[in-house]
């Protein structure tokens, strides 16, 4: 599984590029405005970082505004997936810009449904949101596991990005389930190296090398 950062802090990026931990970027208009830096500069900055995938999300909610807005930002470099809302005219946008030879990441997918169409209008990426749907008593693993059932019972070739990540829990059972990517804030990609008896094993290990008075440096 592929692990995409969702932020659009610069120094988070790169931490986790240095690691390899990052496979592509996932950012939006609400992400980069708390940087207070112009989207289009932040946008270029984090593509030249990344060697993946960058998701730049339009602003638009017409169609043919957003195919404007997404071909403007192809221009910023050859690795923006540009990302549209799952509305119909987003999937017009879609349809038009993937045709061009564009990436297209259809975002806010809240059914099994609305992955179906994202996938015949020739999105690259389907970001369904797990933890929303969570929020509100529904089962967003559960969905990612219905698209990909879907997806592989009919060959479409869009990527399962699993979006609204909340928890290393999500991280490893979308892997579980077959996501192709997964995009989480840094802080969550960083907390999947957590355990409660790493930690334990090394408060002792670190005990004992102090008891036996060991020093290596």
């Amino acid at each position: 599984m592929k692990f995409f950062v969702d932020t659009a802090e610069i120094d988070q990026i790169k931490e986790l590029n240095d690691l390899g931990m990052v496979d592509g970027v996932t950012t939006n208009p609400s992400l980069i405005a708390k940087s207070g830096r112009d989207i289009l500069e932040v946008t270029k900055e984090i593509c030249s970082i990344v060697d993946g995938p960058v998701s730049a999300e339009v602003v638009s909610l017409t169609a043919d505004d957003m195919i404007a807005e997404g071909r403007k930002l192809a221009k910023i470099a050859d690795n923006i997936a540009v990302k549209v809302p799952l509305t119909w005219d987003g999937l017009k946008a879609c349809k038009t810009l993937s045709d061009e030879g564009n990436m297209v990441n259809v975002t806010l997918c809240f059914s099994a449904n609305q992955a179906i169409l994202a996938a015949k209008a020739g999105a690259t990426f389907i970001s369904p949101f797990i933890g929303r749907l969570d929020d509100i008593n529904l089962d967003g693993l559960e969905l990612i596991d219905d698209i990909r059932t879907i997806y592989d019972n009919y060959g479409y070739e869009t990527q399962i990005l699993a979006a609204s990540i909340r928890s290393a829990n999500h991280m490893s059972e979308c892997a579980k389930i077959g996501a192709d990517v997964a995009t989480a804030p840094a802080n969550v990609i960083k907390s999947m190296a957590n355990h409660v008896l790493t930690d334990k094993g090394l408060a002792g290990f670190m005990a004992d090398i102090e008891k036996a008075g060991i020093k290596i440096l």
